[in-house]
């Protein structure tokens, strides 16, 4: 049963599932028996990064010499026209390469970087295009990072190798030295020497000792590689993807599209509700008070009984119409603030609610319409699917953000997996800056935090 209420919880117009829960988040994680630090030289991720640190530098070498030869021409040229072209082509190239870079970065080291903002000209033809790449500041810093990337290539790839080789070739040395007991004429590995005398590794102590600094350096090559790999991500994520501003602005037209999705959405919910709600009963009314009308002459009687039964759908519309109306916007909200509101909607649910709002003043009216709205809909799904005894909301100001939880004593099992109504709800919250956290083991209790930006 607490399976159904995860699937349930936040459910808005038919079965689907809700927030995403943390019941036995831990049990399906991975445990290692070693510390990190022994399992580190044989980890794949160890060999992955060291595997870039190979690759980069001939990737880092080819990449410099295109760009600066071609940067190099195609500035010596610009007392011309052909350095315009030329200059756009290596700037073209370079931003060619970052797609590579971006993908050895992504399958080795495991840094998800987005495409930059390609480089489109306002007009077709090959002319706007050359100013389209050569106004764009995503192409110039390409050309900067195959310039600077190629120093830091061999340095990574020098250290890397020589801990690497020194650190392994140091602890195999006793396979080593009891496959070749004597190479050359000389018993052991010679550690130094010249003409007068020399010293070599040849006794069960020299040689127990060069294992254990080999192993030393063979638990510190991995993490040295990963200290290595950290200025490679940097460098790529802030020369070779996108801007904040370009990120700030993709994100910002997705999140107009859902909040033109949810305008949209609200308007077919209440076009439908008027329609199948107050509408119907309107029309039903409108006939029953014709007929009304046509027996009063001959049977009063009945006419009043119809009269009486169309005072009572004049009710019930009114209520149905002032339920619509506090769904699009609560006049007590807006009178009263979010204090008022919320108790009254915890009035309405089926379970004992405690409301706490701790704010010395109100935040932004459309701040304040969603904190009451997702306060509602918690609620609502607390009375249809937690099968709690009790709930509580709190609200409370931190900084420039309106904090929002809501907490229920239910069964628990929360999943937001899927496009269900809290889906949509915390979707509504992403769109303007918010998030929305849910911790429901299974066996409960429930914990749904929302926090959303002041703007007051």
């Amino acid at each position: 049963m607490a399976m159904e209420y995860g699937q349930g919880y936040g459910q808005q117009g038919g079965p689907g599932a809700g927030f995403h829960g943390t019941a036995g988040g831990g049990a399906g994680e991975r445990r290692h028996r070693l510390p990190a630090v022994l399992r580190a030289p044989v980890e794949a991720r160890s060999l992955r990064e060291f595997a870039y640190v190979l690759l980069s530098l001939p990737v880092s070498v080819l990449v410099f010499s295109y760009a600066v030869t071609l940067a190099f021409t195609g500035s010596l040229l610009l007392i011309t026209f052909l350095g315009i072209p030329v200059l756009a082509m290596g700037l073209a190239g370079c931003r060619g390469f970052g797609v590579l870079e971006r993908k050895m970065a992504r399958g080795l080291l495991g840094l998800d970087v987005a495409e930059p903002e390609p480089a489109r000209g306002r007009k077709p033809g090959a002319a706007a295009w050359m100013g389209a790449v050569l106004k764009s500041g995503t192409s110039w810093r390409h050309l900067l990072y195959s310039v600077l990337h190629l120093p830091w290539a061999m340095f990574s790839f020098l250290v890397s190798v020589i801990f690497w080789v020194y650190g392994w070739a140091l602890l195999t040395y006793p396979v080593w030295f009891w496959l070749f007991p004597m190479y050359g004429g000389q018993d052991g590995l010679q550690l130094y020497g010249d003409e007068t005398h020399s010293i070599y590794l040849d006794n069960p102590f020299e040689i127990t000792v060069t294992a254990l600094v080999g192993l030393l350096f063979t638990m510190a090559t991995p993490w040295i590689v990963r200290a290595l790999t950290l200025v490679d991500r940097v460098m790529v994520k802030g020369l070779l993807g996108p801007t904040r501003l370009a990120t700030r602005v993709v994100e910002l037209e997705s999140d107009r599209g859902v909040v033109v999705d949810t305008a949209a959405a609200d308007l077919r919910r209440i076009e439908r509700d008027l329609h199948d709600g107050a509408q119907a009963r309107l029309v039903s009314l409108a006939m029953d008070l014709g007929l009304a009308k046509e027996k009063l002459t001959e049977d009063p009687q009945a006419a009043a009984r119809m009269v009486d039964e169309a005072h009572g759908e004049v009710k019930t519309a009114l209520q149905e119409l002032r339920d619509l109306a506090r769904g699009i916007h609560p006049a007590v909200l807006t009178d009263r603030g979010l204090d008022a509101a919320l108790s009254a909607v915890a009035s309405r649910c089926v379970v004992p609610v405690r409301v706490e709002v701790d704010l010395v003043e109100r935040p932004a009216a459309a701040i304040e319409g969603i904190a009451y709205f997702t306060v509602s809909e918690l609620l609502q799904n607390i009375s249809k699917h937690a099968r709690a005894t009790g709930a509580s909301v709190d609200v409370w100001r931190v900084e420039n953000r309106l904090m929002l939880q809501v907490v229920d004593d239910g069964v628990g099992g929360a999943d937001a997996s899927g496009g269900s109504g809290l889906a949509g709800l915390a979707g509504r919250l992403d769109a303007v800056d918010g998030i929305l956290v849910v911790d429901s083991p299974v066996g409960g209790p429930t914990r749904v935090t929302a926090e959303l930006p002041w703007r007051g």
